[in-house]
């Protein structure tokens, strides 16, 4: 990959953390990303709880969490930036995450084809061996 095309990877990456406002109101943020690959956490807050006598997060901040690390996995694996939509994101619970803790979803887009990608990742509360959700899904691309 260029050297452009790696910064201007970057920049986007940047500028959409920082303008998609229920993003902001969740408290999802970046942590890192690779090749074909990004990982985005989210912080425990009382906002995210379903039910407040056990302190779970709602499935829904964690489906989101996911949703987003998972198109941004696609952005990291475009040999230049194009529009793009999800098509379809399963998303298995496997447990509760721990009350307190943050989730970190990492995704991978391990195949594309000329319109769409395809992904996979997990949400984990610190131990990525026993994830709290596994996601499957595939991504529209728009562009070119």
């Amino acid at each position: 990959m260029s050297e452009s095309a790696e910064e201007r990877q970057r920049l986007f990456i940047a500028r959409f953390m920082d303008h998609v406002p229920h993003l902001k109101q969740l408290g999802i943020s970046y942590v890192a990303h690779g090749a074909n690959w990004a990982e985005l956490q989210l912080a425990y807050g009382a906002h995210l709880v379903a039910y407040p006598e056990t302190g779970v997060i709602a499935s829904g901040a964690i489906f989101s969490l996911m949703d987003t690390a998972s198109g941004l996995a696609v952005v990291t694996q475009m040999r230049e930036l194009q529009p793009h939509a999800t098509l379809d994101l399963r998303c298995d619970y496997l447990r509760p995450a721990a009350p307190g803790r943050t989730v970190i979803g990492r995704a991978e887009c391990y195949h594309m084809t000329r319109r769409i990608a395809f992904v996979r990742g997990i949400a984990h509360d610190g131990e990525p061996d026993h994830p709290v959700a596994h996601v499957t899904g595939t991504f529209m691309l728009m562009g070119g």
